[in-house]
């Protein structure tokens, strides 16, 4: 048994971290400490002085275990990394999961603009985070085909390289044509980039000019598509409410109180201006020390950054402020200061965020407090689906429910695909999202594609795997009674018992009524004796906006998720060559082919002899390709 008593004795004085476990052997907290012999002790002195929190968490304590470290920096990092790892119960935890996205501009030799959720430290240059991922897509579409910039993920151009389809239409400069230098390529990034932190009145003048030109022809679509672009570039750029003298880059941190949550918010200041900000959940109470608070989400938060500013800004200044800032500093390659200002132009922006965040809070509790109305009312009607299919008693508890949709997509019984898309309430789970790629089924056949993709995704839960063992409260079928019988056949032979229905459409395509089989038995035995036919009853979705709006969303959603999957199969075959289909003809020699014959009809053309001469051929091989093209019929 571990001695608590004996083990503080042993502890050094030095830096390090320290991790205190209950007595299942969880870790409940993470720390660090200059000294790890004062620091650990301190816990298992008086519990008079201590906070609530604190209290609860020493009752815990079992044990605890501690790791050495040869600075107070290095502490720090080791915390943070195990405060990600673990994620402990008694720890300030950056709870938001959101991942906002992100302009790029690639660290190629010609530079792509892209947008992506994913920040690397690749030399590339980020922007954002941004809120509005439909303005990022709009403006990452603007600035493309303004600097008329190149789109494809290639980076190398051999002899013969073929533009593609927006070089033809003059959306791309033709890097690969060699019809532009790299200086006059930069330029164009230079001109992007500059619009990105803020410097857009060029871009926007342009814009609003042929907005009114093609309102003025009478091409209202296209006036409509020049008036996206311009609100998309407001939703991101600078909105110029405070201009500092000083052309700064700065970031402004300030924690904020919510009813229920505890918020952290980051104000932007590019090139003097402020620019936007973000806001991050964080999983604490309000009545946690403010220093240790910010010091958490300063750690946790600017550790996960490519880059950030050389001056962050604060309303309260942690305790160990020094090592932050040095750990920061090791981060981005340069010294980066936290600090809170007590005077100048930085102190008036600091207090203007300050009262920004006290109105913030009010809109941040309102919408809290309408999206429990919405989960409540959703939760109520989903329930009351559930009693009226026998699948529920008592009364609703006001918890949400995860459902499970799934649908099919194919074209012609080609490259047939399933979906499933979960929900956790009103909330899409994408992390549960799975796709099926059909192996059994050959053609259109719907319900037989159905019975794979749940087959196969419910004997994943019964061999245990982790990607499939959260199970659904209702699976919502894209069909009729048809796929409910379908998949109540699978999941009575896997032995579960979970709710199905369908989602049954109108003219429209729009879902009107759920569909559930009424005279199901659950009982093994019984249901083996019962002869009479399945009856089928439908539940009408009129009186029911929630729920209709809820399953129209999810109808939609699996319906997606199958065509992006399907499409994406189809166009990987149809992007092949007829090449692929020649034995002895791999990816290597397709290439090595098509770049000494220029084209597949040359190929096509070629002797013998011809062939085997061609860089990487043998003798089998060419007669291989030979023959093939004068016997087969090879697809288009």
């Amino acid at each position: 048994m571990f001695d608590i008593k004996e083990n503080l004795k042993n502890l050094p004085d030095t830096p390090g971290v320290y991790l205190h476990k209950d007595r299942l052997g969880n870790i409940i907290y993470v720390g660090k400490a200059v000294s790890l012999r004062n620091r650990v002790r301190q816990y298992f002195q008086s519990t008079k002085n201590m906070a609530p929190k604190v209290r609860s968490m020493v009752s815990q304590i079992a044990e605890f275990e501690y790791i050495t470290a040869g600075s107070e920096t290095e502490a720090l990092i080791l915390e943070c990394n195990l405060i990600k790892k673990y994620r402990p119960k008694y720890n300030i935890l950056l709870r938001d999961d959101k991942t906002y996205p992100y302009i790029k501009i690639t660290n190629e030799e010609y530079p792509r603009i892209i947008k992506t959720r994913i920040v690397k430290k690749d030399g590339s240059r980020y922007f954002g985070p941004y809120s509005d991922a439909g303005a990022v897509n709009k403006i990452v579409d603007l600035l493309n085909a303004s600097f008329a910039l190149k789109r494809c993920s290639a980076t190398s151009f051999p002899p013969g390289f073929r533009p593609c389809l927006n070089y033809h239409i003059n959306q791309c400069k033709g890097v690969c044509s060699g019809e532009v230098d790299r200086q006059t390529y930069m330029e164009s990034i230079e001109g992007a980039r500059e619009f990105l932190n803020g410097k857009n009145s060029k871009i926007l003048g342009r814009l609003k000019e042929r907005m009114l030109e093609a309102s003025e022809a009478l091409n209202f679509e296209e006036a409509a598509q020049y008036r996206d672009y311009i609100e998309a570039a407001k939703a991101l750029s600078a909105t110029q409410r405070v201009v500092m003298h000083q052309a700064a880059d700065i970031d402004i941190v300030i924690p904020a109180r919510g009813q229920e949550e505890v918020h952290m918010v980051i104000f932007f200041v590019r090139e003097g201006k402020l620019v936007g900000r973000e806001t991050y959940e964080m999983e604490s109470s309000w009545e946690e020390n403010k220093q240790e608070l910010v010091a958490a989400f300063l750690n946790q938060h600017y550790s996960q950054m490519p880059n950030f500013p050389k001056e962050i800004l604060l309303t309260h200044t942690p305790e160990d402020c020094a090592a932050l800032e040095e750990y920061l500093s090791e981060l981005a390659g340069y010294h980066v200061k936290l600090y809170r200002p007590q005077k100048g132009e930085k102190k008036a922006l600091v207090d203007m965020a300050a009262k920004d965040v006290i109105e913030m809070v009010k809109t941040i509790d309102e919408r809290a407090e309408a999206a429990r109305e919405r989960k409540q009312s959703l939760g109520s009607e989903v329930f009351a689906v559930l009693k009226e299919m026998n699948a529920a008693s008592g009364e609703y508890d006001g918890r949400d429910f995860r459902a499970e949709a799934y649908d099919i997509s194919n074209t012609n019984g080609v490259d047939t695909v399933g979906a499933m898309v979960t929900f956790d309430g009103l909330k899409a789970d994408k992390k549960g999202y799975r796709k099926f790629k059909i192996r059994t089924i050959e053609g259109q056949d719907d319900y037989g594609s159905m019975r794979e993709v749940l087959s196969r995704r419910f004997r994943r839960v019964m061999e245990g795997d982790e990607a499939f063992e959260v199970l659904p409260d209702i699976i919502f079928m894209d069909g009729g009674k048809g796929h409910v019988a379908v998949a109540l056949e699978v999941l009575e032979a896997a032995g579960f018992d979970i709710p199905v229905v369908g989602m049954v459409k109108d003219d429209k395509h729009r879902t009107r009524a759920l569909i559930y089989r009424k005279n199901l038995c659950k009982d093994p035995a019984e249901a083996a004796l019962q002869k009479e036919e399945p009856v089928y009853e439908e539940i009408p979705l009129k009186g029911k906006p929630m729920l209709f709006r809820y399953i129209g969303r999810m109808q939609e959603e699996v319906h997606r998720f199958a065509i992006e999957y399907h499409r994406t199969l189809r166009n990987k075959h149809a992007s092949g060559s007829v090449l692929d289909e020649i034995e002895g003809i791999g990816p290597v020699r397709r290439k090595a082919l098509l770049e000494h014959f220029r084209s597949v009809e040359r190929i096509r053309q070629a002797s013998r002899e011809e062939l085997e001469a061609a860089p990487g051929m043998n003798a089998r091989t060419a007669e291989n390709v030979w023959t093939y093209f004068r016997i087969a019929k090879p697809r288009a």
